[in-house]
């Protein structure tokens, strides 16, 4: 019976139960590796160590950076200071890390706060979805460039050099998928149409009949039909891109920075390319998972990466991974907690549909 129930589970539910099924194999056949790890992480030399709150902090400054210089160059900088919009961003952060929405959380709260300072919905969300968009796109980037650098070394395997090149086809599949949809006015109000009954309809299902139009057709339209003009008015100027998308590069390798400053802490060096190659495997397989921030998928798929694309010893992957983990976490827990509660003291908490 309780395998039937599991059966009928959700794609995204029964690939976070394999993760932690996944995760207990390895703890139980590594646990002699993760008894040493700890002694290694003893240790560690403190010096670099704390560098990584520094990586931190200015990988903040260029995520935050991608809608800051999106929104200067459309004009709205004149009611949100450059400031206000990094602190949203850490806040965000802190609340992708703590609802197992990865993305959608984050992304409702930046609109949500965007709002209150006197940028529209469609203004909001399009600066979301370029932020988005962006740091996928200079991830493939870097992502191939790594590859490719890999290959010159002769220091890929295939199996690494697959998924990756899966991941870029993938995301380069998406991007111009978006971009078809983003195109035609047409296109993009049978989208808006489509989703309107979808969303309804769902609503209804779980209500029970009692609320059968949560969202209006007519609103829903005129939304989507803004973020089409933005499309057009990006196209027209592409030069509007180059802040943002230089921002989005940089926050992709101080992203991987950060552990990989933990690793040098722990006097453990990697080849910079294929570490970002198993870095950034890594990272998108979180993204299947419902746990914060990935927990559990990235830490294993990392430290397996690592040991069979390396030469790196066991405990000291297990070590470095979990560090810097753990230091990523407590940093973007406590900064992020502390702005959050105060603009929730002054804001108030996202009560309305219409504020997502």
């Amino acid at each position: 019976i309780f395998i039937m129930s599991i059966l009928k589970w959700p794609l995204r539910k029964k690939l976070t139960l394999i993760t932690f099924l996944l995760l207990a194999i390895v703890i139980i056949i590594g646990w002699k590796q993760i008894v040493q790890a700890w002694v290694i992480i003893v240790n560690v030399n403190i010096g670099i160590f704390l560098l990584a709150i520094p990586v931190q902090i200015l990988s903040y400054c260029t995520t935050a950076g991608i809608t800051a210089t999106y929104l200067a160059a459309k004009g709205d900088l004149k009611t949100i200071s450059w400031r206000r919009v990094l602190r949203i961003s850490i806040e965000s952060n802190f609340v992708d890390n703590i609802i197992p929405i990865p993305g959608a959380a984050g992304f409702s709260y930046t609109s949500w706060m965007l709002s209150r300072f006197g940028i529209s919905a469609s203004r909001s969300i399009t600066s979301q979805i370029i932020r988005y968009a962006l740091i996928f796109v200079s991830f493939v980037v870097v992502l191939s460039i790594s590859v490719i650098a890999l290959f010159f070394d002769h220091a890929i395997n295939k199996i690494l050099a697959t998924i990756a090149f899966i991941i870029i086809g993938v995301t380069i599949g998406v991007i111009v998928f978006g971009l078809y949809m983003l195109s035609n006015h047409m296109r993009i109000i049978k989208m808006s149409g489509w989703i309107t009954r979808v969303v309804n309809k769902i609503v209804s299902i779980f209500t029970r009949g009692k609320k059968s139009q949560i969202l209006e057709p007519e609103s829903v339209d005129r939304f989507f039909g803004d973020i089409h003009q933005d499309y057009v008015e990006i196209v027209k100027d592409k030069k509007i891109l180059i802040g943002p998308f230089l921002c989005a590069m940089a926050s992709n390798i101080l992203d991987a920075s950060l552990i990989y400053v933990v690793f040098l802490s722990l006097n453990c060096y990697v080849n910079p390319a294929l570490f970002f190659v198993a870095f950034g495997i890594a990272l998108i397989a979180s993204i299947f998972t419902v746990t914060p921030s990935g927990m559990g998928a990235f830490e294993t798929l990392m430290v397996g990466f690592l040991i069979t694309s390396s030469n790196i010893q066991a405990d000291v992957a297990i070590a470095g991974t979990l560090l810097a983990r753990a230091a990523l976490f407590a940093i973007t827990t406590i900064i992020g907690y502390i702005f959050y509660q105060l603009t929730i003291n002054k804001y108030g908490k996202i009560s309305k549909p219409a504020d997502f």
